[in-house]
């Protein structure tokens, strides 16, 4: 039992880093960090949900969802800004948890995070694809049924543009970090200045009627056998409502996908030239600024039209066709298309650094740990992911995925709080750059927070979570418990002498 919870050490993790052939090269700066957290946390959020929980959910008081959101998230980023300037290196919440939880608890969370980025970055791949069709018909070009993925109309078929995206994106990534935040800055700039028309040109168009009521009245949904229901509804036999008080924190767990991240931009900590001093602003200046648009964005449109007429598929756009300006509408779907690129690309980012972390701490073949010899990428996770999410964004539906996004968010917000207490504890003495406050008292506040908007999560989303969670003990007990670098070379400090994947000692 002492095995599974083995620690990796905060010096021993920077230590491997150094390693030539696992070097990742560092070349970005604080306003890099900035632009990318920006760039992933400005997407689906805020030009799909929006629409979506205010129907459903939440009315005008969806506005009061993305600061319940906002603030969760808050919580949680002045943890990880203590962890990723103190350890600097690849892989987020995994690596924090592997230093001070200890090994199986790293597992689970590094599984967590790569169920969580690869379905995030398939879902918004599809959803990009729809923006860009929607374009395409708009000036006469038709895309064949079987070439635009599955839907009611055509069945089975193979979205080819959501899985062009993925491969392209890829590509630019195996070439190196510095292009990647090129692009992402212009994209960045393209994507904000669309949602500031947003806000400025909506606000002369909104109407003080369509505040009221600003929250609803509690509506009852079935409640038999209803695994759509939040979780905490069933367990202490509430009624399942949609609206009023509950309908705003139901909102809250949903329009939360919409802040998915800047926990991404922690995943850049080992690539980042001054991380001690850029990490924490690149994760609370990035998540300081979505949260201001996001609030405008949502006040602004559910002015403009009725919260019950608001559409699902693109709140933004149609409220502005329903005003009498379609060409704002056309505008603001070019922007989507634009922003949801960024999105995609961060994504995948995060999902290659994380099995690269894995990787080189031997949870997962160490073949895919090697960095390439002229870009200093980790190529060889990029490529196998970057194909593997085409095809699954090739052949993937859009549907309720958000949901199983968050819960693995969540998830790993409570182990990143739970992780500075207990790394504050074990090494008191370990030099911070930056501090989170009020411990323990704030991370105590922002596990309790995460946990929740979890069990405001449907029930569905918990059984679907679970069973990943189940296949992910399975792989780790099968490989990752006698291939790890911990179960071949025991930490000097305590006596031990380096091993072979066998156990024997060289």
């Amino acid at each position: 039992m002492s095995t599974l919870f083995r620690t990796k050490n905060v010096e021993q993790s920077i230590r491997d880093t150094e390693e030539p052939e696992h070097s990742l090269r560092k070349s970005l700066s604080a306003l890099d960090l900035t632009v990318f957290g920006v760039g992933v946390i400005i997407g689906t959020g805020i030009f799909v949900l929006t629409g979506q929980v205010a129907k459903n959910n939440a009315g005008p008081a969806v506005s009061l969802a993305f600061v319940v959101a906002g603030v969760v998230c808050a919580l949680a980023a002045l943890c990880y800004a203590e962890f990723a300037s103190t350890v600097p290196v690849a892989g987020s919440a995994y690596t924090f948890s592997y230093a001070s939880l200890g090994e199986l608890p790293a597992w689970i969370i590094g599984w967590d995070l790569v169920l969580e980025f690869a379905l995030g970055t398939a879902v918004v791949a599809v959803g990009w694809s729809g923006y860009i069709r929607s374009l395409l018909d708009n000036a006469g070009w038709h895309l064949p049924g079987y070439l635009a993925g599955r839907d009611g109309a055509h069945g089975f078929g193979f979205d080819v543009l959501a899985a062009a995206l993925i491969l392209v994106l890829t590509a630019v990534l195996v070439v190196g970090m510095k292009l990647s935040a090129r692009i992402t800055s212009l994209v960045v700039a393209v994507k904000v200045a669309v949602v500031l028309i947003v806000i400025i040109a909506g606000a002369f168009f909104v109407k003080g009627d369509n505040y009221r009521p600003f929250v609803p009245g509690a509506q009852s949904v079935e409640a038999a056998g209803n695994l759509k229901a939040p979780l905490i509804q069933l367990m202490f036999g509430w009624a399942p409502s949609n609206f009023g008080v509950m309908g705003v924190f139901t909102a809250a767990s949903v329009v939360f996908f919409a802040f998915i991240g800047f926990d991404i931009v922690a995943t850049a900590a080992e690539e980042t030239r001054n991380p001690q001093r850029d990490m924490p602003r690149g994760i609370l200046g990035s998540l300081l600024i979505c949260t201001v648009l996001y609030v405008a964005v949502s006040t602004v449109v559910t002015g403009m039209q009725k919260y019950s007429k608001l559409s699902v598929q693109a709140p933004l756009a149609d409220a502005f066709k329903s005003i009498g300006h379609p060409w704002f509408a056309g505008v603001i779907s070019f922007g989507a298309a634009v922003g949801l690129t960024t999105v995609c690309m961060i994504l995948l980012l995060g999902q290659t650094r994380v099995f690269f972390a894995m990787s080189r701490d031997g949870l997962l073949p160490r073949f895919f740990s090697r960095v390439h010899p002229r870009f200093g990428t980790p190529h060889r996770p990029t490529i196998l992911l970057g194909v593997v999410i085409a095809v699954v964004a090739g052949f993937t539906s859009l549907s309720e995925l958000a949901e199983l996004v968050n819960i693995g968010t969540l998830f790993a917000f409570v182990v990143v709080a739970v992780s500075v207490i207990l790394l504050r504890r074990a090494r008191p003495d370990l030099p911070r750059a930056f501090r989170t406050p009020l411990v323990p008292v704030l991370p105590i506040v922002s596990v309790c927070a995460s946990l929740w908007l979890m069990l405001n999560l449907p029930a569905e989303t918990w059984l679907r979570f679970a069973g990943w969670m189940l296949l992910g003990f399975v792989v780790y007990f099968a490989y990752g418990r006698t291939h790890s670098r911990l179960a071949r070379r025991p930490d000097p400090a305590a006596g031990g002498a380096p091993k072979s994947p066998s156990g024997r000692t060289p």
